[in-house]
């Protein structure tokens, strides 16, 4: 039994750890996360979407600090209390998510894992099973004085140095470790050409009255076309129109790589043209309004100096850059692209060879 509590403790130790890791290279992409949530979608709390940012910190910092403190199985009371909180407000955001079907990944894991509503729900209730078994097994040693642990300290102070240049790292630059289909080395074509060959197929299902009988029953649109008695003349089978729906019956190949796609301001689709480019210098901007103009300017001057380089900037706006030509992409699938704002992507022939921030391309 006291092997099994240490071992317990480790483990949950180490979610937290690596949960918070995850976040904590890509705090800037959590935190876009944590804006769905405020979303008039979800919530309904617009106010908080500027606030977004802060509180992912304070939610990172959360998880890798207890986690370290679990793990090195300090101040075990506080610690578990608060884990224990941590994980009862997850849960309820998991459990809104699932139910209501409104956000369709928590970014529990962020780039790094992604996890259906109901699969987040219930890793968090496994972890606050974990969490409650230790604070029985601990029970009796909740209360006990600590004494000064120098090895412990050294180790706590270490780890919070570390968290804080990564945390820092992502913010001011681009994630240190990067979890996203668009990382260094990813080849868009290839990517595309994967999407098209296993894509995901749907099927439309009907939910259908019987006048008659008053029976209920749901059949796909193969299975409807198929079967005359259901839409045969006179047939008391008649279509629910608010209860038809679309489903997932095979999933094909996954990645963000199937949003990308670029237009320029007269809606001609420039998608083609950027990925076959021998080398392309695209100026990401997901919110123009935000952005620093003069930034922006120095960013496009420089793109501008590199010959025989194809340009372009890419944002939610027709008016977002004015040295280089303007390309529109959904706000969204540029976040995922790129975390700064504004940043910079090079390409060559499709390829994605290099991306920075736009201060670290003029910083080259």
């Amino acid at each position: 039994m006291k092997y099994f509590r240490h071992l317990l403790r480790i483990v949950v130790a180490l979610i937290f750890l690596i949960s918070g890791f995850v976040k904590a290279v890509d705090v800037v992409g959590f935190s876009f996360k944590l804006e769905e949530y405020f979303s008039p979608a979800v919530f309904n709390m617009p106010f908080m979407e500027k606030q977004a940012l802060p509180l992912a910190i304070l939610v990172v910092v959360l998880e890798l600090v207890l986690g370290f403190m679990l793990l090195l199985k300090t101040r075990l009371k506080f610690t578990l209390a608060a884990l224990t909180a941590l994980c009862v407000f997850f849960g309820f955001l998991t459990f809104y998510s699932a139910y209501f079907d409104v956000v369709t990944d928590c970014g529990c894991f962020g780039e790094a894992l992604k996890m259906l509503p109901w699969q987040s729900f219930w890793k968090d209730i496994a972890l606050l099973v974990g969490l409650l078994i230790l604070w029985w097994m601990y029970r009796n040693e909740l209360d006990e004085p600590e004494g000064k642990s120098s090895p412990k300290n050294i180790a706590f102070s270490v780890a919070s140095l570390i968290m804080v240049f990564i945390i820092y790292w992502g913010i001011a630059h681009e994630p240190l470790v990067d979890f996203r289909d668009y990382s260094i080395g990813t080849d868009i074509n290839a990517e595309r050409k994967k999407i098209e060959a296993d894509p995901s197929v749907y099927k439309t299902f009907y939910t259908l009255l019987n006048t008659q009988t008053s029976e209920i029953k749901q059949v796909d649109d193969g299975e409807y076309i198929l079967d005359r008695k259901y839409w045969a003349e006179g047939s008391p089978w008649k279509i629910q129109e608010d209860k038809t729906e679309s489903k997932l019956v095979k999933e094909g190949y996954s990645s963000e790589i199937a949003k990308f796609r670029i237009e320029d301001t007269g809606g001609n689709d420039l998608t083609a043209q950027v990925l076959e480019a021998p080398r392309a210098i695209l100026i990401f901007c997901y919110h123009p309004a935000h952005a620093d103009p003069e930034l922006i300017a120095k960013a496009e001057s420089k793109a501008l100096e590199q010959q025989g380089t194809f340009v372009l900037g890419v944002s939610t706006s027709p008016k977002t850059f004015n040295m280089i030509s303007n390309g529109l992409m959904d706000g969204t699938a540029i976040k995922t692209i790129a975390r700064s704002n504004p940043s910079v992507l090079i390409l060559n022939k499709g390829k994605i060879t290099d991306k920075k921030s736009a201060e670290d391309f003029l910083k080259d």
